[in-house]
């Protein structure tokens, strides 16, 4: 068996070509998946830590509420016109935050 060189050298071109496309392939993925993720993360992050009592919040189940008071990862939300229905739940059930000083 004799190999001709022109043979080996387009078999270790195809193969730096396919390297450099599963390398531009995961860099896209990155600039496109992970780091907007990581980004709106931090952005929750910070949101969730900012959290006083008198906030409006919305939560993923998509109730409406004010935080009414504030421990480590619990809060208790208020829901509804009549202000009796207090729920303790996750900080992370949380969505999106209204502050109170904001609003004035």
């Amino acid at each position: 068996m004799n190999f001709s060189p022109l043979v080996l050298a387009s078999g270790s071109t195809s193969v730096g070509i396919m390297i450099a496309y599963i390398a531009i392939f995961g860099l896209l993925i990155y600039f496109l998946s992970v780091r907007p993720n990581r980004k709106r993360q931090k952005q929750l992050d910070a949101m969730i830590a900012s959290l006083d009592v008198g906030d409006s919040v919305l939560t993923q189940s998509g109730f409406y509420g004010v935080i009414v008071d504030i421990s480590d990862d619990v809060v208790v939300v208020e829901f509804g016109s009549d202000r009796h229905c207090r729920i303790p739940m996750q900080k992370s059930a949380i969505v999106s935050v209204e502050k109170v000083n904001e609003a004035e």
